[in-house]
């Protein structure tokens, strides 16, 4: 199982991998970056990115509570989960599409009370979104943090 380093260079082979990073995102603080960042500056982008996260992990509207009803269809209990008890980080991943690329924030499940997320930012010519939240989806599942 890899550890942050290898998780992060392990995104940076997938194509148009511009830069990724490990956010804690109570913190809004790096646990490790590789590549480039957006604005030049992993920290900044790290605090940025999780002002986004933060919402969608708070937000109601994102991540409803476990007593709110499904109406509709509309939420379906997730493989390995039982009805009444939720499994795993209430938001999965967000996408951010922009002219240039694309931000693909997946959350990541630990062991412990976490809060944290992988930032892949991709290019989006080159970049293949589908294949990003496959991989990223796997990384999260198999990185070890200690």
């Amino acid at each position: 199982m890899p550890g942050i380093d290898e998780c992060l260079l392990e995104a940076m082979a997938l194509p148009g991998a511009r830069g990724a990073a490990l956010v804690d995102w109570s913190s809004g603080l790096a646990l490790g970056t590789a590549g480039d960042s957006p604005v030049g500056d992993h920290e900044t982008t790290a605090a940025e990115t999780a002002e986004l996260a933060r919402a969608a992990a708070e937000y109601e509207s994102f991540a409803p509570s476990e007593s709110a009803p499904a109406h509709g269809g509309g939420a379906v209990a997730s493989a390995g989960s039982s009805a009444g008890q939720a499994a795993g980080p209430p938001v999965e991943d967000l996408i951010v599409t922009t002219r240039t690329g694309y931000h693909v924030l997946r959350f990541v499940e630990t062991s412990f009370d976490s809060s944290v997320f992988l930032h892949l930012w991709l290019d989006r010519t080159d970049g293949n979104l589908a294949l990003a939240r496959h991989r990223l989806r796997a990384l999260a599942e198999g990185l070890v943090l200690r």
